[in-house]
């Protein structure tokens, strides 16, 4: 928790107490204490809240290299496919494997790291928010693409995966 939520969460504390004072003198001080403290659970849990909203976190591999691209502004921008697997049995207690694709999109440093760093094939745990978009495609028709933007990125897999073959 930041230090501005801190003091957010500080001076909640003191307007409560303040709106909690004259139910001390009506009723007895534990009665008071714990409408404070509920009174605090409640700011605290909608601070947290407010922090895990669009909260994205995956591991899984990358499907094709990723192609970076500079832009006019001297910004890079990353985009690759991840693919997660999910293992289960079916009814006959064989197990399965079912992957899904994600859209990646990284900014800035993280397009850098990536640049540097991943490869199709390699592990990787990323941690980002949902962005969808609308875009026209070749034929003309709208399309909507919902992907992944990056803010952080986990090189996974051991030591000599993660150095580059010069």
């Amino acid at each position: 928790m930041g230090s501005k939520s801190k003091m957010n969460l500080m001076k909640s504390y003191k307007i409560i107490k303040k709106e909690a004072e004259p139910k001390l003198k009506n009723q007895n001080r534990e009665n008071a204490l714990d409408i404070i403290s509920k009174s605090i659970s409640n700011n605290y849990k909608s601070l947290v809240m407010s922090t895990i909203k669009n909260h994205v976190q995956l591991i899984g591999h990358i499907g094709q290299e990723p192609v970076i691209t500079n832009l006019e502004s001297g910004k890079k921008v990353a985009r690759f496919s991840l693919a997660t697997n999910e293992y289960y049995k079916n009814a006959q207690g064989e197990k399965q494997t079912e992957t899904n694709w994600h859209t990646i999109v990284a900014w800035g440093r993280v397009a850098e790291i990536i640049e540097k760093f991943a490869s199709k094939g390699k592990e990787v745990g990323v941690i980002g928010k949902l962005k969808s978009r609308n875009y026209e495609n070749k034929e003309g028709n709208q399309v909507r693409a919902v992907e992944v933007e990056v803010s952080e990125i986990l090189l996974l897999g051991s030591k000599s995966e993660n150095s580059n073959e010069e």
